[in-house]
């Protein structure tokens, strides 16, 4: 087998303490040919750039704060020079074998520009809490041409994403407009319409779980279905999908973004012509206000 450059990209921000259990984690890995790009979104102290020097091929940056992980990860973006891209947050925690298991899949498997998976949930403490998240009852809808089974239903855990550069190339940079939260599924829904996905059923992740996750914050997620319809937008634009693919998936993200109605109602109920004028008129968007409210 091939031991190709993987580049890993690490978002953190005044999170010293988990960083360094994450920076441990991966120097832990079986698979070592691996450049690690640590991008501080300015915090309040030195604490993060102390860890980050005492490990080997960690490069760290301190930008000035953006308020979320886009920007740090899109700086990472532009300095890896790795075969493949691998992200994770700066509280998540890699089991040894994850990389290795990882690459070799991508380098057997040239149809695929993506690697996912499930993870074990862990708790702030690093205690195991018995529960799997990111795992469907039918793992098939996470694996292979998974445009239409995935935006607005569910996503790529971000600490098990494993990427081709060349697809990074081809998608771009993660949204630094949109509110920090939901970013990461906004990218992932633009690369389910370029590649194909391989769906490993087996926890090679930690994902934490505590008070200060941003994936906690309801309210933030809003406005992320009208993100995805732009999304969707372009890849009918672009001829990736058929008409009648458009309209399914265009009514799954209205249906979607009416689940915020209590929260915004009024936001929400005007924001809904983006879906569709006369959605006043379609049954199941009044179903879906009834049972939201």
């Amino acid at each position: 087998m091939q031991y190709p450059l993987v580049s890993i990209i690490i978002p953190t921000y005044n999170r010293a303490d988990f960083l360094k259990q994450t920076l441990e984690s991966i120097a832990n890995q079986t698979y070592q040919n691996f450049e690690v790009f640590v991008v501080d979104d300015g915090s309040p102290n030195d604490a993060a750039e102390i860890i980050c020097a005492a490990f080997e091929k960690v490069y760290y940056t301190k930008i000035k704060n953006s308020g979320g992980p886009a920007k740090p990860r899109n700086v990472g973006i532009l300095n890896a020079k790795g075969k493949y891209l691998a992200f994770v947050d700066d509280d998540d925690l890699w089991l040894p074998k994850k990389l290795e298991t990882q690459v070799a899949i991508l380098e057997q498997n040239l149809d695929f520009g993506l690697v996912h998976g499930c993870c074990e949930i862990i708790n702030d403490k690093g205690e195991l809490q018995n529960r799997i998240i990111g795992r469907l009852r039918n793992t098939l809808e996470k694996h292979g041409d998974v445009s239409e089974k995935m935006i607005g239903q569910w996503t790529v855990m971000m600490p098990t994403s494993f990427v081709r550069k060349s697809v990074i190339d081809t998608i771009g940079f993660f949204n630094e407009i949109m509110p920090p939260a939901g970013e990461d599924m906004e990218y992932w829904a633009r690369c389910s319409f370029e590649t194909p996905f391989y769906y490993l059923d087996e926890p090679l992740v930690h994902y934490r779980i505590h008070g200060k996750n941003i994936s906690e914050n309801e309210k933030a997620y809003i406005e992320l279905p009208l993100h995805l319809k732009k999304v969707l937008n372009r890849a009918f634009v672009n001829g990736k999908i058929p008409p009648i693919t458009y309209k399914m998936l265009n009514r799954r993200l209205g249906l979607l973004y009416l689940k915020s109605v209590k929260v915004k109602p009024l936001l929400v109920l005007f924001n809904m012509k983006t879906f569709d004028f006369l959605w006043f008129l379609r049954i199941k968007y009044l179903i879906r206000i009834l049972k939201s409210i």
